[in-house]
């Protein structure tokens, strides 16, 4: 019979490896980003302009989203799991993370809201 602490070490192994393979790679932490970027979007612009966010995104096909995803979003892959950030000036913020094939996004993403939204307008 095994012991608890060589079960429990062979659990732990096991466990890492899982997360090894299961954590999400950087485009779906960046499809989140994006999607939530979409949503913010729609948010500041009102129900009555909604339209014209979805025109806007057809239009300009997702140009300034993307420009925006690359200047401000960034993934930290520590293999066992991700962080999504996101840098506003010179302040890195933690917008979320990555594991087991999720991606949970924090609620800092909509205390930023408003920044983040102006970013993408400037197209900074």
């Amino acid at each position: 019979m095994m012991s608890k602490t060589r079960i429990f070490a062979l659990s732990m192994a096991a466990l890492m490896v899982l997360a090894f393979f299961t954590n999400p790679k950087q485009e779906q932490h960046e499809d989140a980003v994006r999607k939530k970027a979409i949503v913010l979007l729609k948010e500041q612009a009102g129900k009555q302009n909604e339209q014209v966010v979805d025109f806007g995104i057809q239009l300009f096909g997702n140009t300034l989203i993307d420009q925006f995803m690359q200047n401000h979003v960034k993934v930290e892959n520590y293999y066992l799991f991700s962080l999504t950030k996101i840098r506003i000036g010179h302040q890195e913020t933690t917008i979320g993370g990555g594991a087991f094939r999720f991606i949970w996004l924090s609620p800092k993403i909509d205390e930023k809201a408003a920044e983040i939204v102006q970013m993408i307008k400037e197209g900074l």
